[in-house]
């Protein structure tokens, strides 16, 4: 019965409103609240403060700046065999496997269109398809900055406007097509190894999602999906080196990371199990063309 509530409560809650007046107080400065604020949510989320690079919680103007807190250099050392692809995040896998043309795993009894997913133009999805994908979810304790799984230049960004439901597992569990239907940011890449696409995925009471090119990308993004794209070696070019930082949640939310077919065999991947930053996510297949 509980989680029922938990589940259709938000289809009538105000999630937009909750999640903006979230993200004021979030972004304010408040002294000694904002301290105390940031005190409990460690203790509560058994934050390991051992890995930040500033440890100590009065060292944050703001919860955000806490949130996104950098960590020590070497906390997450970044696998540099070439022939392996990275986690992005820390985080939790949600699914991953093969994309089946145009349809994505989200759990049992839940599948979703990839055309969707990237912003609904059949165009950019298309190199994907038959591709293979990820999802990891960032539980509120986790680092929150999102890194790249191998080097890549950015060719387009697609704002998609959506819900704002929550990603936990009991949410993607119990929502149709919430990857697809949330607000949600997609970054798309040429690598060495053929097309990449990540998409950074809102949810209730993430105040903003960034990009290391483009600072906040939302809010207020809008109500139309928004597209930007960059030409390379123009002024506007971004190339990011793997284990580069390419954006950041401001609140928590899930990461989808979408590739092109026969390049790559995941790792010994399964529902549930943690991921870390910088670690072996995938190997690329043999004969798979580098530029």
């Amino acid at each position: 019965m509980l989680d029922w509530l938990k589940i259709n409560l938000q289809y009538i809650l105000p999630k937009h409103l909750i999640s903006r007046l979230a993200g004021k107080l979030a972004a304010a400065e408040m002294g000694s609240f904002t301290t105390w604020l940031i005190k409990r949510f460690i203790h509560h989320y058994n934050v390991n403060m051992d890995e930040a690079l500033y440890p100590d919680p009065g060292h944050y103007r703001t919860f955000n700046e806490f949130f996104t807190r950098p960590l020590k250099p070497e906390a997450r050392p970044v696998d540099s065999d070439e022939s392996v692809l990275v986690h992005a995040v820390d985080g939790a896998v949600s699914q991953f496997g093969d994309i089946r043309h145009d349809s994505i795993f989200q759990a049992k009894g839940h599948d979703y269109s990839l055309t969707t997913l990237l912003g609904g133009k059949p165009e950019m999805a298309a190199p994907f398809k038959d591709g293979r994908f990820a999802t990891v979810y960032l539980a509120p304790r986790d680092y929150h900055r999102i890194h790249m799984p191998i080097d890549g230049t950015l060719t387009d960004m697609v704002y998609v406007p959506g819900e704002l439901f929550s990603v936990n597992p009991l949410t993607a569990a119990n929502v149709p097509g919430l990857f697809a239907r949330n607000e949600r940011v997609v970054a798309f890449f040429d690598t060495p190894v053929g097309r990449m696409a990540m998409v950074l995925v809102g949810a209730t009471i993430v105040a903003s999602i960034e990009t290391v090119w483009s600072g906040t990308v939302t809010p207020p993004a809008g109500k139309n999906v928004q597209h930007w794209s960059y030409e390379k070696d123009s002024e506007a070019s971004v190339s990011l080196a793997k284990g580069e930082e390419m954006g950041r949640f401001k609140l928590g939310s899930t990461i989808v990371v979408c590739f092109e077919k026969d390049l790559m065999d995941f790792g010994p991947l399964e529902p549930g199990q943690v991921t870390r930053l910088g670690t072996p996510m995938a190997t690329l297949k043999s004969g798979a063309d580098q530029a």
